[in-house]
């Protein structure tokens, strides 16, 4: 499958995520890198393993602040430059319009971010487009029409279970097999409570074509060794 890190953006640096309680997550500490700056900590994770895609959650967007649009940029600038599947809250036409035209970007439209389906309605063909389908403790947060209804779906979706983002508790296996029944021929990928090689083989068994990573890297609990007899770029 393929292993994407995670990074949280909040302020200009990254952030530990913890259970989706966003008013929570303060700026990483990890051995990977020196300090909690984006480009430090992607380079501190390709010391790991050569990854060719980051997963952005640019968190004052999606909370409706001003975009870390900056950080983005030299995260794209960097040497093998990554392709970049980023969140940023988008619920307007003009906005994935304009984040379709960056280079190496490839836009997510979170559940969460939007009142309706008229967002998927308009883009859920285009190649490059990512719904992540966002679950809260409380559960579906989103119209339940794009939960429900697989025509809105792109390629490419992601099942976020933010409760578990952080846990260490496992990934939600039943979530993910029953949205993986109804996907068809779609790419669903993993997001939330991955700990370790056997939660990501047992993904794989399932059918799962990727998962989003982000304390198995940092903690260690995923090796360089492991990584590559694991990941498919």
């Amino acid at each position: 499958m393929k292993i994407i890190p995670v990074l949280d953006i909040k302020g200009g640096q990254v952030v530990r995520a913890e259970g989706g309680r966003r008013d929570r997550y303060l700026p990483i500490s990890t051995p990977l890198s020196p300090d909690s700056d984006p480009v430090s900590v992607a380079n501190g994770l390709r010391s790991l393993h050569p990854f060719s895609t980051f997963y952005i959650a640019d968190l004052d967007a999606i909370e409706g602040r001003a975009s870390n649009r900056e950080a983005l940029e030299k995260l794209v600038d960097m040497p093998s430059s990554p392709e970049l599947w980023v969140d940023a809250g988008f619920s307007i036409e003009e906005d994935v319009a304009e984040a379709l035209k960056r280079p190496r970007t490839r836009p997510v439209i979170g559940s969460e971010s939007q009142q309706d389906e008229r967002l998927l309605r308009r883009f859920c063909r285009h190649p490059d487009i990512i719904l992540s389908l966002d679950f809260f403790g409380e559960g579906f947060r989103g119209p339940p029409v794009l939960l429900s209804d697989t025509t809105f779906w792109p390629d490419t979706v992601i099942v976020m279970t933010l409760a578990k983002v952080g846990s260490g508790s496992g990934p939600d296996f039943s979530r993910l097999s029953e949205v993986k029944s109804r996907a068809s021929d779609r790419a669903i990928i993993a997001a939330g409570g991955i700990r370790h090689e056997d939660d990501l083989r047992q993904l794989a068994q399932l059918g799962i074509a990727g998962a989003l990573v982000a304390t198995a890297l940092h903690g260690g609990a995923l090796s360089p060794s492991q990584l590559v007899g694991l990941d498919r770029q």
